[in-house]
């Protein structure tokens, strides 16, 4: 197996600092951070640190404070991406810069376009020195923007802007009029606008170089009139006018679907120093007419062609110099998800045809494992693109390809399942069924270890923790996948993980309930027989002040283990000891057996409520309910029971008698 990269010096610094801005910052008045002391970074230092702090998820209007200072922290390139701030908190912190450059896409806590581009302009050093702005996912607001002393604020304040990216965004036609009359715009994204028309790009013919329009749905222009607007565009040499074929009727984009086969049929005389065109999702293009485009057109070094049915036309592999993103072959299915990480259509397109390609596969494929990821992060929120990613992972991992894989590369994948098991953790596909999967192959049962192992050295409670935990316990409910989780050293593991994690309940409960699932197998008990684990557990089940449902489980390995005298290959006086304290009051034996029953009923009372009714659990429950001297802790637990088997009959009742009635 590869080793993995090591992190550079500064992303080490980056990220100590980024772990210990409490320690460093004192609260200003409004509650925002302040560092204590900073000395004057270098300019590309401070960018790296608000970047890192946005990828971890840290920056929001409390810690973005640190960089009102402007002398120690000098941004210039600074991406807020997706992160929580609010307009107030970006006027302070980012405004008093002299930005290059803004990435503010998907931000979230109701900061604006407008009020963007008012805090922007209001430093005089932004309206010259910005030159690429990105706002995509933002509402506009338009209509807010007032006057700056009787002079007009909007785009065109912003005279150095050269590339402007202004996707699903409710951009409108006089807003892009506006943003035309920029002197020096090269580069325009438009995509998935309410534009409707674009005539008003005729302003900046002579500067505009790339102009993405994907999936303008309201765009109301004659193919003639669109294609002698683009036409015109003298200098353009990136041209995307792709469509969604997934959001699209017969009759949706009709007008640009006939612009796109008048420009590929079309005479070269028409944007003449065009070297990137996309079409994908277009509809009417014919393996005729993208013959014809390529061969008129030698500069040519890019052409999407996803989901138009003439990716596999002849001369596009005749062109060593020229990309192709399509369906017809791996290298155009991977020049798709390399290109398309915000499009889930074209992504999706990709992983279907990527999965039938790597079907079968006897060759590991780092590389291909590495574009899934990366859909799979791009598209976080999309199931579909999950589902196809997941399939993918799994023909990527099967057998032993995964062990040349680099180790970051698996444990980053790994990572990714359980966000996206988190994500949906009700569909089956995603759901640890899914994974189990992985779990026979004792590579990835190492690298979800090594991934906890990582975790707990650096003393981290999160949610991947917790959720790789579960993962974990969840898999070792598989005879296969126990044995290799002892294999690999799992048991010595979590005994480190229950001594480092002391008081996280949370983490102690997940911990034990995988050694349960080692406990009820008789020949895995042999593995639990380690004194200071067992001691360790004895401890926690004594404790009065450990949560009630850790001390339940607790109690449950030590019962499975002491139940068995054959096995048992300690001390006697130890097991003496489990014994008296398993049968003393109130943590009694028949606590813990009312309360697995709990357990199991509370997480899937479909499954176990006829087994407790044929082998007359009911009754016996129904009994120790109604018996005086039953333990008032017993008896809660039983009522429990009891009422979500009444309720579980009535609803099945129900549901059988509606067909009926109908």
């Amino acid at each position: 197996m590869e080793a993995e990269d090591p992190h550079t010096l500064c992303d080490l610094c980056l990220a100590q600092v980024c772990r210990s801005l409490d320690s460093l910052c004192s609260k200003q008045p409004d509650g925002s951070l302040c560092l204590r002391w900073a000395p004057v970074l270098p300019q590309e230092v401070a960018d790296q640190l608000l970047c890192k702090m946005a990828d971890q998820g840290i920056l929001n209007d409390t810690t973005v404070g640190i960089f009102r200072s402007c002398k120690a922290l000098r941004l210039r390139r600074a991406s807020i991406r997706c992160c929580p701030l609010s307009a107030d908190a970006f006027r302070l912190a980012l405004c008093p810069h002299r930005l290059q450059e803004l990435d503010a896409s998907w931000v979230s806590w109701g900061l604006t376009g407008a009020s963007i581009i008012s805090g922007l302009v209001f430093n005089t050093d932004c309206r010259s020195s910005l030159q690429k702005l990105s706002l995509n996912g933002l509402h506009l607001d338009w209509e807010s923007l007032g006057d700056d002393g009787g002079v007009h604020v909007g785009f065109s304040s912003l005279r150095g802007l050269r590339t402007l990216s202004l996707a699903y965004t409710d951009l409108t036609d006089d807003v892009l009029e506006d943003i035309c009359s920029l002197p020096q715009l090269e580069s325009l994204d438009i995509s998935c606008t309410a534009v409707s028309k674009l005539t008003a790009l005729l302003e900046c013919r002579n500067t505009l170089k790339s102009l993405i329009a994907h999936r303008l749905q309201e765009l109301d222009m004659p193919p003639a009139m669109l294609l002698f607007v683009l036409s015109q565009l003298h200098t353009l040499r990136h041209l995307d006018f792709s469509d969604d074929h997934f959001a699209v009727d017969d009759s949706d984009g009709n007008d640009g679907d006939e612009m796109v086969r008048q420009l590929l049929e079309g005479s070269p005389k028409v944007l003449p120093a065009l070297v990137s065109l996309d079409v994908s999702g277009r509809k009417r293009i014919t393996e005729a007419a993208v013959r014809s485009f390529v061969e008129a057109r030698s500069e040519l070094i890019f052409l999407g062609l996803v989901a138009t049915g003439v990716s596999a036309c002849d001369i596009l592999s005749s062109r060593n110099n020229l990309k192709v993103t399509g369906e017809a072959n791996e290298s155009q299915v991977c020049e798709a998800l390399r290109r398309y990480s915000e499009r889930e259509c074209f992504i999706r397109e990709a992983l279907t045809h990527l999965h039938d390609l790597t079907t079968d596969r006897d060759q590991p494929r780092p590389e291909l494992l590495s574009l899934v990821l990366s859909g799979m992060k791009s598209q976080l929120t999309s199931l579909n693109v999950q589902l196809l990613a997941t399939a993918c992972v799994f023909n990527l991992t099967t057998e032993d390809l995964a062990e040349t894989m680099p180790v970051s590369l698996l444990s980053s994948t790994i990572t990714q399942l359980l966000c996206t098991m988190k994500m949906f953790p009700n569909h089956y596909l995603l759901s640890i069924e899914g994974i189990e999967q992985l779990g026979k192959d004792i590579t990835i049962m190492k690298q979800l270890l090594g991934f906890v192992q990582q975790r707990a050295m650096d003393g981290v409670v999160d949610s991947p923790l917790k959720f790789a935990l579960r993962a974990l316990w969840n898999l070792t409910e598989s005879l296969t996948a126990a044995h290799h989780f002892i294999q690999c050293q799992g048991l010595e593991l979590y005994e480190e993980v229950l001594e480092s994690y002391h008081g996280e309940s949370s983490i102690q409960l997940t911990v034990l309930g995988l050694l349960n699932n080692i406990a009820e197998v008789e020949e895995l008990q042999g593995g639990l027989m380690e004194e200071d684990l067992l001691e360790h557990i004895l401890s926690l089940l004594q404790d009065s002040q450990v949560q009630l449902e850790v001390r339940y489980v607790a109690g449950g390995i030590l019962a499975q283990l002491t139940s068995r005298p054959e096995t048992w290959s300690l001390e006697d006086e130890l097991r003496t000891t489990i014994v008296k304290q398993l049968t003393s009051q109130p943590l009694g034996v028949q606590l813990w057996a009312v309360w697995a029953i709990h357990l199991a009923c509370r997480e899937n009372i479909a499954h176990y409520k006829s087994m407790l009714q044929m082998e007359g659990i009911v009754d016996l429950l129904e009994a120790l309910a109604a018996h005086p001297d039953t333990h008032s802790d017993v008896k809660g637990l039983t009522e429990s029971i009891l009422r979500m088997v009444d309720q579980h009959h009535m609803e099945t009742f129900n549901s059988q008698q509606r067909p009926s009635s109908a």
